[in-house]
């Protein structure tokens, strides 16, 4: 039996991905990206797509978006996009469609995933069935958990980059005063996305560097670029951010339970994987007073996979649109 053909979308803030899957199998070959700036909405990337490839219809579509998804419509975040069941069915002619927040389609890619694309970050064990954690560091931040049920894998949606940042230092505190008041997105509350987040990890940076007595304003790449080369106010940057991530993630698996694992996606975590054990990703993650043996229990793992969002569309679609 031919599996259906369906068409799978990751769209976030810059760019879309686009991608043709005989079921939970997405045509590696078949991966497009396209500029949002060229385009009013999704429906002409997808129409685009299609007569590109010289496909009228298609079976299914599902898209993962960088935005809430409520009642069936996705509001991007940070792109003037609105996605409805009705403008897919336009562009498409599929007769089953669905629409992702972009952290639950990362959920349904779990168990999707080749190994060589699984970095091991902080060690402990994966059990089978149990609760699992998808957090996404990237343009933004959230987290999304994943749930084995008799009637299938249910991914829930969140917010959670928008709740109150970790405070566990008195440094911690003074970041967050900080945050509160500096710079041009200041809104008076400090969140896990304003010290997390690419632009973050600018603001960390820029307290950083205040505290040293040298402000600096720099973009987050540039922050990287000097973290390889070893300047030492981006490795005080780095350091700070890591145990931020560290503690966050500590919050994290204390209310989802995912003994199941936590996996990390996004630029943002993977550009910083290769600091995070010397500036103690897993000490800051088990600081939580008498539940720090328990903290054992939770293995963290990077996602390497850029299309890991097509596969959990895929995933999703084969599974009956279900979760």
């Amino acid at each position: 039996m031919t599996a259906p053909l369906a068409i799978v979308a990751d769209i976030g803030g810059t760019n879309t991905r686009v991608a043709l899957a005989d079921g939970k199998v997405v045509r590696a070959e078949t991966i497009r990206r396209f500029s949002n700036a060229a385009f009013p909405s999704l429906e002409p990337v997808l129409a685009q797509y299609l007569a590109d490839a010289g496909i009228a219809l298609v079976d299914g579509v599902c898209v993962a978006a960088a935005g809430p998804v409520r009642d069936g419509v996705a509001v991007m975040t940070n792109l003037d996009w609105t996605i409805d069941s009705a403008s897919l069915i336009r562009a498409t002619g599929a007769g089953q469609t669905a629409i992702l927040n972009d952290l639950q389609a990362q959920g349904h890619a779990l168990g999707h995933i080749a190994p060589e694309f699984l970095r091991p970050l902080v060690h402990g064990p994966h059990q089978s069935g149990a609760a699992m954690l998808v957090v996404g560091v990237g343009t933004g931040m959230n987290a999304a958990p994943v749930h084995e049920t008799p009637w299938g894998r249910v991914v829930a949606a969140s917010e959670c980059g928008h709740i109150s940042m970790p405070v566990r230092t008195e440094q911690d505190f003074r970041l967050a005063r900080f945050i509160e008041s500096h710079g041009p997105h200041a809104h008076g509350f400090a969140g896990v996305e304003d010290v997390l987040a690419g632009r973050g990890l600018e603001r960390v940076h820029a307290f950083a560097t205040s505290e040293a007595g040298t402000p600096q304003e720099m973009k987050a790449a540039d922050i990287m670029a000097a973290l390889a080369a070893g300047d030492a106010l981006a490795r005080a940057t780095a350091r700070l951010y890591v145990h931020l991530l560290g503690a966050e993630l500590g919050n994290l698996a204390l209310i989802h339970l995912p003994f199941g694992g936590i996996f990390l996606i996004g630029g943002v975590a993977r550009a910083m994987t290769p600091y995070m054990a010397e500036f103690g990703l897993a000490e800051s993650f088990h600081d939580k007073g008498r539940f720090a043996e328990f903290m054992h229990s939770f293995a963290i793992t990077v996602v390497e996979d850029d299309f890991a969002a097509l596969t959990g569309c895929a995933a999703y679609l084969a599974n009956g649109g279900k979760g």
